[in-house]
């Protein structure tokens, strides 16, 4: 009989190995992860290397097996069974549910936000508030697109000739898109940022009838950028 098993031999990093007929044989370290926080709000970051996504569908709920046969590209498999992986380590079997507005939830646990870049899935957690996380990874692409996602004031108060600060204006604004509620935006008019220090900006929302603010953490680890809410969003009157 052919059996697969995923195991822990330590807090961050994990293997897979398979028995038959009695014979254990250990294969590929597939996951490595990290815990960072940022005031009450924890990241829990799962780094990857190609995997066979069949030799973890333990972690996939029924709903999910379904979810994961729409999706035919290998890197989006993947993607979709590692954010499984994570969800199991730190949530156990509670599925990952969406609002209306598809913001990612677990029932009676708080609020969580998922993000992914290169081999690389996060999951932001608060027990008392909504967050948006995101991670981008850095990269040379940024510099043709700048002047869509920047406000004038952003071109005048930001440093357009780097790649890291523009890929975290970037990364910032796709946080704060999440925390806006996803709605119709223009990322150079709705949402803006403003630095406050090196890891912290302020960013606000624009819309017609009010305008919300926060404080952002832009935080660069491992050629990628974190950006996450460590307080609440609240209303400007």
């Amino acid at each position: 009989m052919l059996t697969f098993i995923f195991l822990p031999i330590s807090e961050t990093y994990f293997y897979s190995f398979f028995t038959f007929s009695g014979v254990i044989v250990i294969f590929t370290l597939m996951f490595h992860t990290e815990k960072i926080n940022y005031g009450p709000v924890s990241v829990f970051l799962l780094y990857y290397d190609d995997f066979v996504t069949e030799e973890h569908l333990h972690n996939l709920l029924p709903a999910e097996h379904q979810k994961l046969e729409t999706l035919k590209h290998p890197s989006r498999r993947r993607e979709y069974v590692a954010t499984r992986v994570l969800r199991t380590m730190h949530f156990g079997n509670e599925p990952i549910l969406y609002s209306e507005i598809g913001a990612p939830y677990v029932e009676g646990e708080g609020f969580i936000s998922i993000s992914h870049a290169n081999h690389v899935v996060g999951m932001a957690y608060c027990k008392s508030f909504q967050v948006g996380l995101d991670l981008e990874p850095i990269h040379e692409k940024v510099m043709r697109v700048k002047h869509k996602f920047l406000s004038a004031e952003e071109k005048e108060l930001t440093d357009t000739s780097s790649v890291e600060e523009m890929i975290k204006v970037w990364s910032g604004k796709e946080a704060l898109y999440k925390l806006a509620g996803r709605k119709e935006i223009i990322f150079a008019e709705n949402l803006l940022l403003t630095r406050i220090d090196d890891l912290k900006w302020k960013g606000r929302i624009y819309f017609s009838n009010n305008r919300k603010e926060v404080e952002l953490t832009l935080d660069t680890k491992n050629n990628f950028v974190i950006s996450i809410n460590a307080s609440p969003v609240y209303e400007v009157k």
